[in-house]
């Protein structure tokens, strides 16, 4: 059972060192430091270098914090180093921008628009699969990130004239999102030290805003109307009749870009590596797809019909949640399970953290996709689930997400099964997203069950 606010505890994790904090814990094993946080309390202290945060154990105190981004608005180190590198954006910015961003741009991802997204993303895994090969081991990661860049960059430049700064774009985010974890982890003096690595993110860095800086002016000085995501914030007007400048829809774009691309590569890697660990729910999957796509590529009209399809990508979601911990700042002196904290400090909230907990899921560590079922009475409570987060500042494009996610599954699905090397095993890589680290899999042509 969840605590009482009467019995909320409040401690400092232990294996604390001078100057480095827990820092070194961290890097040895984050995910198990993460998950041995709540033996110790609710709330635990814990210090990175020079900073200190709290870190949320308790699903009840983390909707807090998520439904109160008034007081637990978005910052801290994570987000400072993500503002810097995509500005202003929906994702980053502000309480006080985020009301009228959302807005703005909450068109773009109405669900009458994403029949049309969902086209690009049928054609852009047909198009990736046809260049696959029996018998080929692939680096998963890899050409999941390609896939889902592809679909990204359609789905936001239709025209063909941006097709250069959708690739340097998609090279670019690879070197920047491996780079920030990192970089969370360093002094900031490093950070600035003319290293070879610092020095590659600076260029990627550069590299990026230019190639969105052409598109946005290509898009202009064309006046046309593309049907995609840059036209519709070209087209955004605020409530003042406002539209947006180019340095907002610059950082629009950088945001989704950056935000959809390696999270939801990041799950469908680790849904093929699941399935891969489970025959017996490949075995299923492969039966829904050849029963309701028979060998093509799955399409929006297929998704009602797509059910252990999607409960296998929410599943992934729960076990290896792409952001997998997230920081906020308090604003004014507030009070959070018991313990009064003073405006500026950190806050840590971990959707790993949270679906990890026994008293929430039952056998948190199995893979078990029929957990969601509509018709499961034991279904794990809606507010103990939080991939895209909760409240205002929930994901925008979760239902972009999970479309994609589940059109590409179905369609690797139907004409691929994607075995690992005996004995094979993946750890996850805690960088930016929840990476896995090293996957590679031979790729075996299939067919519809006759």
């Amino acid at each position: 059972m969840t605590p009482s606010p009467a019995t909320w505890t409040v401690a400092t994790a232990p294996g604390r060192l001078p100057l480095i904090g827990h820092a070194l814990k961290l890097r040895k094993g984050l995910l198990a430091f993460v998950s041995s946080l709540p033996a110790h309390g609710d709330l635990v202290r814990i210090q990175i270098g020079p900073w200190w945060a709290y870190v949320i154990c308790d699903p009840d105190l983390t909707r807090q914090v998520l439904f109160d981004d008034r007081t637990f608005d978005k910052g801290g180190p994570l987000f400072d180093e993500g503002r810097r590198i995509l500005g202003n954006g929906v994702l980053t910015c502000p309480h006080e921008d985020h009301r009228r961003q959302r807005r703005l741009l909450q068109p773009a991802f109405h669900r009458a628009r994403m029949p049309a997204y969902a086209q690009v993303m049928s054609e852009q895994t047909a198009e990736l699969l046809d260049g696959w090969h029996g018998g080929t081991v692939i680096d998963v990661p890899a050409h999941m990130h390609t896939l889902v860049s592809r679909i990204l960059a359609r789905s936001l430049f239709a025209s063909d004239s941006v097709g250069p700064a959708s690739t340097l774009v998609e090279e670019s985010l690879a070197t920047i999102l491996h780079a920030m974890y990192v970089r969370l982890l360093m002094p900031s003096s490093l950070t600035r030290l003319p290293t070879p690595g610092n020095r590659r993110y600076q260029q990627a860095l550069d590299r990026i805003h230019t190639a969105v800086d052409h598109a946005v002016q290509d898009y202009r000085s064309s006046g046309e109307e593309h049907a995609d995501l840059v036209s519709e914030l070209l087209a955004a007007r605020d409530e003042a009749g406002r539209p947006l400048s180019d340095t907002e829809i610059h950082d629009q774009i950088l945001t989704m870009l950056a935000a959809g691309i390696e999270t939801t590569a990041t799950t469908l890697s680790w849904a093929l590596y699941m399935l891969a660990r489970h025959p017996d729910v490949e075995e299923r999957l492969h039966a829904e797809v050849d029963t309701v796509l028979g060998g093509r590529t799955a399409t929006w009209a297929d998704l009602p019909r797509l059910g252990l399809t999607e409960r296998i990508i929410t599943e992934t979601l729960r076990l290896y949640p792409p952001t997998w911990m997230l920081t906020r700042t308090v604003t004014a002196d507030t009070r959070l399970g018991g313990q009064l904290l003073p405006a500026g400090a950190t806050v840590v909230y971990s959707p790993y953290l949270i679906h990890t907990r026994a008293d929430l899921f039952h056998e948190p560590g199995r893979f078990h996709p029929d957990r969601w079922r509509a018709d499961n009475t034991a279904r794990p409570p809606r507010h103990a689930s939080i991939p895209f987060g909760a409240g205002s500042r929930k994901c925008i494009g979760d239902s972009f997400a999970m479309t994609a996610a589940t059109l590409s599954l179905a369609g690797i699905a139907s004409r691929w099964r994607l075995a690992l090397p005996s004995g094979r095993h993946v750890r996850p890589a805690a960088t930016a997203a929840l990476r896995p680290h090293k996957l590679r899999m031979r790729a075996t042509r299939r067919g519809p069950a006759v």
